[in-house]
């Protein structure tokens, strides 16, 4: 177990409730401007969740939890919007979601993976 477990699931919460914040806000922001860059966002984003959480949760299991979890609220999140008046319900985007959850998961099996154990071995050592 992780010496540092409970900053990290803290960091990993805030990540979740960013993404909860900027997917039902008005206007988000947005930093790449190309056609169907919002897709490669939503990729990124839940990529980057799925491969924060598997550094924490490492049985296959948990991991197979975490990817319906991240998949279930990508679903949830489209229906908010639509939900709002203001954003758009999207496909398109729970499919890029998806899509992102598995990459995270393929790379939590590479040096990636081991980012969080990295970066608390250098923590210890200080």
């Amino acid at each position: 177990m992780h010496k540092f477990r409970q900053a990290w699931l803290v960091l990993g919460c805030l990540w979740v409730a960013t993404i909860f914040y900027l997917s039902l806000m008005p206007h988000p922001p947005e930093p790449i401007h190309f056609e169907y860059a919002d897709k490669l966002e939503h990729a990124l984003g839940y990529a980057a969740l799925m491969l924060w959480f598997c550094q924490i949760y490492h049985q296959p299991a948990q991991r197979l939890l975490l990817a319906v979890l991240l998949f279930g609220m990508g679903i949830a999140l489209e229906i908010l919007q639509r939900m709002t008046g203001y954003r758009y319900f999207d496909y398109a985007d729970m499919l890029a979601n998806g899509t992102g959850v598995v990459l995270g998961w393929g790379l939590a099996h590479t040096p990636l993976g081991r980012l969080v154990s990295t970066l608390e071995t250098k923590l210890n050592h200080r």
